[in-house]
């Protein structure tokens, strides 16, 4: 761009219209009109040495946009302002306004702009007389290497801009059992991810949402979900027992007439992997291979008939005092429900169910001809006897006794 005024030629035409003056009519020199003109003459010549010496060339960088200004301006402002320049006080002009100007200056000038960054995900808007975005960077104090959204010899638009960087962060990947730490500038977790190679899976998942903010330090852990694995069990499916009364039997009585069994079920689960490891099982489908059999049990109505003092009734001999009584009450409870004068019906009798054999042989007889028609305080002399020979070995509900 270039500015200028010429009056000069003005003036030349001046001084060649004083030279025809000097000839007469007939075209003779008039040294009577010498004198005259030569006064003229001299006011011109000084008049134009006086603007060769005002008129100065300029350089004048805007923003990095350099124009060569022809002013007769003595200072910096009236060359600004003659070049039509609109100066805020935020605008940055050197040298100052007030310096004198001479031919060859060079004045630059820095235009405000308001500037609306993102640095790292944080929005602000900062003010800034750099010409282009890297003095914006070098302005804000970020790393070189940071990221930017624009070249950073892009101008800055008086206007407005906006700039976006991200600056240089150290992150740690976690995946498929291996730790990998990378200096990025990726201003998004998923963006981390692409570039360090590492791609997801549909149903992947991310420690950090894939549009999260990075920042300094930041762990990036993924794990891989497989979905599409199944399992196949087995288990067993519990009897159920079903009671009924009879007066056949005496009350306190009972007996098995149906023994039950367990079932199988086949089950199929859907399986959720996480990195190699079930997390979760969901039932998808289930079916009965083996039925179970209903356990039938029959219990006693019947009064039982009142106690004589007839023979095969207790002798009324007394017996020692009880000693192991607790261990005996759990046993009892366990093998009779705890009913001390039961006939099982099935060849064991009273609260220990003894058969006859092991009543007899033990020495039982001296009581009764069974168990069942026995005192408590002889059924456990009894199985005291049988106790410091064979241990709980006799009783199938001995484990009662620890419990």
């Amino acid at each position: 761009m270039f500015y200028c005024v010429f009056p000069r030629a003005r003036t030349v035409l001046k001084l060649r219209a004083i030279v025809v003056k000097l000839f007469t009519s007939d075209g003779k020199f008039s040294f009577v009109k010498v004198g005259t003109q030569l006064v003229v003459l001299c006011a011109l010549v000084v008049g134009l040495v006086a603007f060769v010496g005002n008129n100065k060339t300029i350089t004048l960088n805007v923003d990095g946009k350099v124009s060569s200004v022809q002013t007769f301006g003595g200072t910096v402002g009236q060359v600004v302002k003659s070049a039509k320049l609109d100066l805020k006080p935020a605008d940055r002009v050197s040298p100052s306004v007030d310096e004198t100007v001479k031919n060859g200056t060079v004045i630059n000038v820095n235009m405000a702009k308001a500037v609306k960054v993102s640095l790292d995900g944080t929005e602000r808007t900062v003010s800034t007389t750099a010409p282009d975005v890297a003095g914006l960077v070098t302005e804000l104090g970020v790393a070189s290497s940071s990221s930017v959204s624009v070249p950073k010899d892009a101008a800055l638009a008086v206007d407005g801009s906006f700039v976006s960087i991200s600056t240089p962060k150290t992150v740690s990947i976690v995946a498929d059992g291996q730790v990998t730490a990378a200096t990025t500038t990726a201003s998004t977790v998923q963006a981390v991810l692409d570039d360090a190679g590492v791609s997801l899976g549909v149903n992947d998942r991310t420690s950090q949402p894939g549009n999260a903010p990075v920042v300094n330090n930041m762990v990036v852990k993924v794990s891989r979900v497989d979905t599409g694995q199944t399992a196949a069990t087995t288990e067993d499916v519990q009897f159920e027992t079903m009671t009924s009364e009879s007066a056949d039997l005496f009350k306190g009585e009972k007996k098995v007439t149906q023994a039950g069994a367990v079932g199988k079920v086949e089950r199929t689960f859907k399986l959720v992997l996480v990195d190699g490891r079930e997390a979760s099982r969901t039932l998808v489908s289930e079916t009965v291979s083996v039925q179970p059999v209903t356990e039938q049990v029959t219990i006693g109505t019947k009064a039982k008939p009142a106690a004589t003092a007839t023979a095969g009734a207790n002798t009324g001999a007394a017996a020692p005092a009880m000693m192991n009584e607790a261990m005996w009450d759990k046993i009892a409870q366990c093998e009779s429900t705890g009913n001390w004068s039961i006939n099982s019906g099935n060849g064991y009798y009273g609260g220990l169910q003894f058969d006859i054999q092991t009543w007899i042989g033990a020495g039982g007889g001296a009581y009764a001809p069974n168990a069942s028609l026995a005192t408590k305080a002889q059924q456990i002399d009894i199985a005291n006897r049988v106790y410091a020979q064979r241990g709980l070995q006799p009783w199938g509900c001995g484990w009662a006794a620890t419990s």
